[in-house]
């Protein structure tokens, strides 16, 4: 389904971090949060352990917790929405736009309530959520904003990096995303306090002119390793080439799509970069995605399904009960995830195009 784009650069900083035998709490994570933090065109960046660990420290930083209303997609990853939960605090679940499958505005504003504390907004796929309405809403009802950006490092709304709207931003580095660290993620922010309250907590509650054994607060072993931060440092001298690469292969297959009836490519807006990060199809109305996957399957073409909806998950309707969020559910149920990376050919991706059409008829 997807690979890292790897190579011998990357290869060696991980080695020259090994020869030198310092392999945590070095001078790479540093290199890397200056390199990302500068990329991204924000004054902050921390580097965790991963995106959930970057989410849950935004959502610990920002004070949420017990009696708060968080508003979130469900129409995303577990993780968005399990940050939530660890701080006991309650996700509100909105519904997506039928266009881009972000989070929907109108939806948006009728399920705020006077205990809805903050907006997580995720720019599902790589592209942006609708960032002008989302803060005109925060702004009117005073909300705090997350902006969920694990899928969509580079991606840009009306030409400004995602990663400075709200307060805080989290990337991931998992090896599917546009780069990788191998695990891996970071918070990014322009706030002196979350970033300040991120680099404790993600080192088990130290301060940061503490000693070794003395903890501020309750903290975490979210730390991000030397080789990692290494990987990172060297895949990010080539992000924008990643970028181009996905792009060309997301075009050659919305090209190699269009006339097969009753497959939808991904519609991208005018005023946005998308950063691909897979590139999922939508069935017509009537064509259910599993037997699709299983035709496609047999053709010995891997596919998969995203996503399924968080609040349909057991123990999410264990603990909130159930809520009809109508596109949601529609998409869900008719999304395919295609196979992608950076390197597909034309032929590989005419074969996935093909698989797919025998598998609708």
């Amino acid at each position: 389904m997807a690979s890292a784009d790897l190579e011998d650069s990357d290869i060696q900083a991980v080695l020259e971090v090994l020869r030198s035998g310092r392999l945590a709490l070095g001078p790479k994570t540093g290199e890397f949060e200056r390199s990302l933090a500068e990329y991204v065109g924000v004054r902050h960046a921390v580097a965790v352990s991963s995106g959930t660990a970057a989410l849950h420290l935004i959502v610990k930083a920002l004070g949420i917790g017990p009696g708060d209303e968080v508003l979130v997609p469900s129409f995303t990853f577990a993780a968005s929405v399990n940050v939530i939960l660890y701080e006991g605090a309650t996700p509100v679940f909105v519904d997506i736009e039928p266009e881009t499958y972000n989070l929907d505005p109108e939806d948006l504003e009728r399920k705020v309530t006077s205990r809805t504390r903050a907006i997580m907004a995720v720019d599902v796929f790589g592209h942006p959520a609708d960032w002008d309405a989302i803060l005109e809403i925060a702004g009117r009802h005073g909300l705090r904003v997350i902006d969920d950006s694990c899928e969509a490092l580079g991606a840009e709304y009306r030409g400004r990096k995602l990663g400075g709207f709200g307060e805080a931003a989290a990337f991931a580095f998992y090896p599917n995303k546009q780069m990788t660290t191998g695990e891996g993620g970071i918070v990014v922010t322009d706030s002196d306090e979350v970033a300040r309250l991120a680099r404790s907590l993600r080192n088990q509650g130290r301060g940061e002119m503490g000693a070794w054994l003395e903890h501020e607060r309750l903290g975490y072993n979210y730390r991000l390793d030397e080789m990692s931060a290494a990987l990172g440092v060297s895949q990010l001298r080539r992000i924008e080439e990643f970028l181009r690469k996905r792009e060309r292969v997301a075009g050659m297959y919305s090209g190699r799509l269009e006339g097969l009836d009753g497959v939808r490519p991904p519609r991208v807006k005018s005023h946005v970069r998308m950063s691909w990060f897979v590139y999922v199809v939508t069935l017509r109305e009537g064509l259910e995605r599993d037997p699709v996957i299983r035709s496609m399957a047999e053709q010995g073409v891997p596919a998969r399904g995203y996503f399924s909806p968080v609040h349909r998950q057991p123990y999410v309707r264990e603990r909130l009960g159930n809520g009809a969020l109508p596109v949601t559910e529609s998409v869900a149920r008719r999304t395919v995830a295609l196979p992608f990376h950076n390197n597909l050919t034309g032929e590989q991706v005419s074969r996935v195009v093909e698989a797919l059409a025998r598998a609708i008829v």
